[in-house]
């Protein structure tokens, strides 16, 4: 070795076994003239990389740039140990090593690779048609696993002997079904069939592709669960299909035969289409066009419709059959399971809760071990920005920079659960299990928590949970016998942003949801905490306000619309010829109304910032009430997004770049005048009262958000006949000014400069523009969610991070919630 080469030790973490990881390395490695070897460590891939330091980074460039294609990587560390080698290599050696135990790394499921899908469709192949064809670079891995390490008598395959064939190409290396674990073929694999009917194999799928042909509803068993399917572009089998499942309103996921047909109905970035066509194959929620087939059902009111494209060869084959069927080339794939129950799995499941909703079920005899639902994800600023994570994302875990040691399980929230996994500084968030109101789902969560520790070979030191005494996860969380820390609901928020950003500096946290147990024990939704992690200190909320009705306050925005402008008029006549203009309730209600906040009967104090967006959707005649979660909230943001829109639109005209140049044609002038903006400004002395009529302002407690005077301008622009989109987006304008003003004041009080934003309210892609801008305007570094969803399925890891962190502090003060969790 010369003097100008060096010797590096580079460790790979990550999804980097049964991939082509080693192979990939050493050609790599002759590319860039490197010498040295590779081995398989078990947790990581090590090399040891000789050469010129212009060659060793070249190779590490081209590791990062062209993994495997199924590869995950998630860390990579590298070490200068030229001082420490006096080894000289000759060549570059693909070597084996003893597994080196610690940390673990499960694959996540793997959509159809595209030559898989090849054979699949070949007639001289002997995959001809095969619902199961798979490869070491796809198919199932976490839904059929059973315990590590990942070999076939370890997962749900064992059930299903090799034929000679499959065998062979098992044990060869030079096939691409070397060690492919669930490796079969129509000869030795599972099999489809029809619930309830004789039909079998290729007899199953004509049938099912049949009924789908005649707009009948079929439920199917994929890779993680069933799903409910019919004809996305039938309006009367989508009707029926929203009646059965009592499901009014809510979009309806579609997948796609394929990218042209995606293309065809959205619009799609490269960014977008990259993600789309990859191995993890999520639904993306994308823009709609006007021209497309789909049925308007699919998603009412919805700009928007979440699409995805077949990952399972199943999936490929109802689209794609050799039976002369003429098929839809999109279809609804919905979840198969009842309202709040978890996503069906095995038959039995499927006949007691599915069968009345379909006319048929095709299942198979593979058994799902773990379910996992899809996963969703929206886009912004061109990044992907998560909203359900589950299949082909679970179980990778967050690697943070700590030296946290320790194991600790995070039971999540108590709506759209997903649980947590630490270990060291490695965080395994689960697959969505679903909402805890269902026993069903509770029993669920426990059996997949069971399956992890087994999986990650975890037993806890501590468990986490939220803080609310009658959530079904707090119980879960006792029940486990482990020494048990409860953490508040929005300091969680904060902490999950904290843990995916890797950030480890006291940050200003925004946490705006729909509903959290305040320390105080009121309901907190709308909250700006001074946090890192070892506490929060409460800095802001917006205005409280009475949250009258309980369960039903949640569902029907317009009882928090009048709640709210009862509590500023403090009047019945005043309040009542305003709610009758509005056109919010009867009097009669009216009246329950007032008396229900007078006497605080079922009345909680609340700074919920979910129901105050469905108190302005309400007020604004956009939507009453919701059918499902979040429906008024999204209303609200998609008016305000047409109007913004329009606003675009009327710039483009004004500066001569209207792309339709008739300019001087009636409608268009027409057009000018409909659109034309006048921005609203706040109004000044609104209460007479100089304090209350900021967009921020103390009072003895905490800083406030001064919603309340928000409310009241938007309804006296109402009254006064306002378009309902303009006032739609002057809300969201000024409650981002209110909290970046916030932030501001936080900043004055602590020197902090950085903010996290969580919470489902975020979800708000407007909002978040709006107030990660102005926020960015005043000089604040600000932390976003990416890959963790903001809502309550991202909490789980913010859960697991403060249990670490508390289980890692040294010395344990009086204070420390570990030290006192055996008392709670």
């Amino acid at each position: 070795m010369n003097k100008e080469e060096m010797t590096w030790r580079i460790r790979v973490y990550g999804i980097v076994q049964g991939v082509g990881f080693r192979p990939t390395v050493s050609r790599h490695a002759t590319t860039h003239g490197i010498r040295g070897t590779v081995c398989n460590k078990g947790p990581y891939v090590e090399i040891f990389a000789q050469g010129t330091k212009e060659q060793i980074d070249g190779f590490l460039n081209e590791l990062k740039e062209h993994p495997p294609k199924r590869a995950a990587i998630l860390k990579i560390n590298t070490k200068d140990v030229t001082a420490e080698t006096a080894v000289h290599f000759e060549i570059f050696d693909i070597i084996e090593s003893e597994k080196t135990k610690g940390e673990i790394f499960v694959s996540p499921d793997i959509a159809i690779c595209e030559e898989c899908k090849e054979e699949m469709f070949d007639p001289k192949n002997r995959r001809y048609l095969h619902p199961f064809i798979n490869c070491t670079c796809c198919g199932p891995r976490l839904t059929i696993l059973d315990s590590l390490p990942y070999d076939r008598e370890r997962t749900s395959m064992k059930e299903f002997p090799m034929c000679p064939n499959c065998a062979k190409e098992y044990f060869d290396e030079k096939t691409r079904r070397y060690d492919a674990q669930p490796v079969c073929c129509n000869e030795c694999g599972p099999e489809v069939y029809l619930i309830g009917r004789t039909e079998r194999g290729r007899d199953a799928i004509t049938y099912t592709r049949r009924m789908l042909s005649e707009g009948k509803i079929v439920a199917i068993k994929g890779i993680g669960g069933f799903h409910l399917c019919c004809d996305a572009t039938n309006e009367e089998a989508i009707k029926r299909l929203r009646t059965l499942k009592k499901r009014p309103a809510k979009p309806f996921a579609v997948m796609a035969k394929d990218e042209s047909v995606v293309k065809r109905e959205c619009v799609v970035t490269p960014e977008q289409e990259e993600i789309l066509t990859g191995h993890q194959k999520p639904i993306l929620l994308l823009d709609r066009k006007n021209s497309g087939r789909l049925a308007a059902s699919v998603a009412p009111g919805n700009p928007k419709v979440g699409v995805m494209l077949p990952y399972a060869p199943v999936q490929l084959l109802i689209f794609q059959y050799d039976d002369g069927i003429k098929m839809s080339d999109l279809l609804v794939m919905t979840s198969g399971n009842t309202s709040g129950a978890p996503i069906c799995r095995e038959d039995e499941e499927a006949v007691a809760e599915l069968s009345h909703l379909c006319d048929a079920m095709l299942s198979h005899d593979r058994k799902i071990r773990i379910r996992a639902d899809d996963t969703v994800m929206d886009f912004y600023k061109n990044e992907p920005y998560m909203i359900r994570r589950s299949r082909g994302y679970a179980p990778l875990p967050f690697m943070t920079s700590t030296d946290w040691k320790g194991q600790v399980l995070a039971v999540g929230g108590e709506l759209k659960n997903t649980f947590c996994i630490g270990v060291d500084s490695r965080f395994y968030p689960s697959p969505y299990v679903g909402d805890l109101e269902d026993l069903r789902t509770v029993k669920a969560l426990q059996e997949t928590i069971h399956r992890f520790q087994t999986l990650l070979e975890v037993k806890p030191q501590v468990v986490v949970c939220d803080m609310h005494p009658k959530y079904n996860s707090t119980v879960v969380a006792k029940e486990l016998g482990y020494p048990m820390i409860q953490v508040q609901h929005h300091y969680a928020h904060i902490l999950s942003c904290m843990t995916e950003n890797d950030c480890h500096d006291p940050v200003i946290g925004v946490a705006f949801d729909g509903t959290g147990y305040g320390t105080d024990g009121t309901i907190w939704g709308g909250e700006v905490l001074l946090a890192d992690y070892e506490n929060f200190t409460r800095f802001g909320s917006i205005t409280p306000f009475l949250q009258i009705g309980g369960d039903a306050s949640a569902k029907e925005g317009w009882r928090i619309a009048v709640s709210m402008i009862y509590g500023y008029t403090k009047d019945r006549e005043q309040a009542w010829e305003i709610i009758e203009k509005l056109g919010l309730c009867s009097e009669q209600e009216s009246k329950v109304q007032f008396t229900m906040a007078d006497r605080r009967i079922n009345a909680v104090v609340s700074t919920s910032v979910g129901r105050l967006f469905d108190a302005v959707s309400a007020l604004l005649g956009i939507r009453r009430q919701s059918s499902f979660e979040g429906e008024a909230s999204m209303a609200l943001e998609f008016a305000a997004e047409a109007y913004e829109q329009k606003k675009c639109e009327q710039q483009k005209y004004k500066q001569g770049n209207c792309e339709q140049r008739e300019c001087e044609q009636q409608n268009c002038k027409q057009q000018k005048k409909e659109y034309e903006l006048q921005d609203i400004e706040v109004v000044e002395n609104l209460s007479g009262n100089e304090e209350l009529d900021k967009l921020v302002y103390k009072n003895e407690e905490r800083f406030i958000l001064n919603t309340r005077m928000l409310i009241q301008q938007i309804v006296e622009e109402k009254m006064q006949g306002a378009d309902r989109g303009r006032l739609a987006y002057f809300f969201h304008q000024v409650l981002a000014e209110q909290i970046a003003a916030t932030c501001i004041e936080a900043r004055n009080n602590s020197s902090r400069n950085k903010v996290a934003l969580s919470g489902g309210v975020f979800q708000n892609r407007l909002l978040l523009r709006l107030t990660g801008e102005r926020l960015e305007q005043e000089g604040f570094e600000v932390l976003r969610h990416h890959m963790i969803p903001p809502n309550d399925g991202g909490i789980a890891i913010g859960q697991a991070a403060y249990g670490m962190y508390r289980y890692n502090c040294s010395p344990c003060s009086e204070s420390c919630a570990f030290k006192n969790s055996s008392e709670q």
